[in-house]
């Protein structure tokens, strides 16, 4: 009689091993100034993590807002100086009474309608 011997796999216990998506393999070193060290290292030690762990969260969970394009910052000068304008025409409607910049106003709040559509498109 011909006994087959099982291979069974035997269970060596410990931590399973990570995948690769999981695995840490690439360093990226970071130049920052004393402060931004310290703030960061405080961080990290009242949330209980340490300063690598806190960084990943920070930029897997944070976000950063992109610059404003030439185009937006164009907009938003041109907003400024309408609300220049709108601050004189208030200046003027206490001084003489509203009646007489009336039309102004009007015009000047289609003005910043019109601009703010262009901003938030």
């Amino acid at each position: 009689m011909e006994h087959k011997q099982k291979t069974v796999r035997r269970n060596k216990g410990g931590r399973p091993k990570k995948g690769a998506a999981d695995k840490l393999k690439y360093r990226l070193t970071v130049k920052m100034a004393t402060s931004d060290y310290y703030t960061l290292k405080g961080k990290a030690r009242s949330a209980g993590i340490s300063a690598g762990e806190f960084l990943r969260r920070c930029m897997r969970d944070g976000q950063v807002k992109e610059r404003l394009s030439p185009e937006h910052t164009g907009y938003v000068r041109k907003l400024c100086g309408m609300a220049n304008n709108l601050n004189q025409l208030a200046h003027k409607a206490n001084a003489a009474g509203f009646v007489t910049v009336r039309m102004e106003c009007r015009i000047l709040v289609a003005r910043i309608e019109e601009l703010l559509n262009l901003i938030l498109l």
